[in-house]
């Protein structure tokens, strides 16, 4: 698998996310998976917020979030919250490159993959194409971060393993790989965290991808979520006071 950068001017509030496609992406292998960092679509809907202008940040993470905790320490001025399904610092505000801003999380951004996938997909004349938007994550218990996918689309999410052998040929009963993930971590690893200007990245020959010629089913977009009930951190994530602020 070959995972390459594209390195782009400094993205500027309100641009078309398409014309930074027509002048980046020149030419798109069949079976390359385009990358787009979450950030540069949330700079591109006009998603930020001066800094100058908010008075108590925890105002507007509880603005943004689904869901965050009743109460809790601000250690290292962030809150636990889960943002579409997703557990998330702060609902995912982020300040880095941010010149001053809050850059909250894009607009639909399943949607959002769908539209662009099918932008390039007529553009370039290909039959076999995914897109995934990613963003930076956290791991309980772990340093660092790595990559989560926030919306994707022409391939499916999972590959799964039931029913193949394991090693002793004996066959897999749960086992599925998360595709989308997976795929994200080694973009967000190939595009930076710091100066490097580098938000898309071109994934190409990636293994036990099933490409998708529609853009997916409400059904298969749900496909890689848990129900925090059914979730196996269930007994952690239960334990503690969510206020939620829509119905689930």
């Amino acid at each position: 698998m070959k995972v390459s950068p594209i390195k782009t001017h400094p993205i500027q509030p309100r641009e078309s996310i398409n014309a930074i496609l027509d002048r980046y992406l020149l030419s798109i292998a069949e079976g390359t998976i385009i990358a787009i960092t979450s950030k540069i679509l949330s700079i591109c809907q006009g998603r930020v917020v001066p800094k100058d202008s908010v008075s108590n940040k925890f105002e507007l993470v509880k603005r943004e979030a689904d869901a965050h905790l009743k109460e809790q320490d601000s250690l290292y001025d962030a809150h636990l919250t889960i943002k579409h399904n997703i557990l998330i610092p702060s609902a995912g505000i982020d300040e880095s490159n941010g010149d001053g801003m809050y850059i909250l999380y894009p607009h639909n951004s399943q949607q959002t993959a769908a539209e662009i996938w099918q932008y390039l997909r007529q553009k370039h004349h290909l039959n076999h194409l995914g897109v995934i938007i990613t963003d930076s994550h956290t791991t309980p218990l772990r340093k660092g971060v790595t990559g989560i996918s926030l919306g994707w689309c022409g391939f499916e999410p999972l590959y799964s393993y039931v029913g193949k052998p394991d090693i002793f040929d004996h066959p897999l009963r749960v086992t599925q790989m998360n595709m989308i993930d997976a795929l994200a971590t080694s973009a967000v690893f190939i595009m930076g965290e710091g100066a490097e200007q580098t938000p898309m990245a071109l994934i190409e020959d990636a293994p036990k991808v099933q490409f998708l010629s529609r853009p997916p089913t409400q059904e298969e977009e749900h496909m890689i979520r848990i129900p925090l009930e059914e979730d196996i951190y269930a007994p952690l994530l239960r334990s503690v006071d969510w206020i939620w602020h829509q119905t689930r």
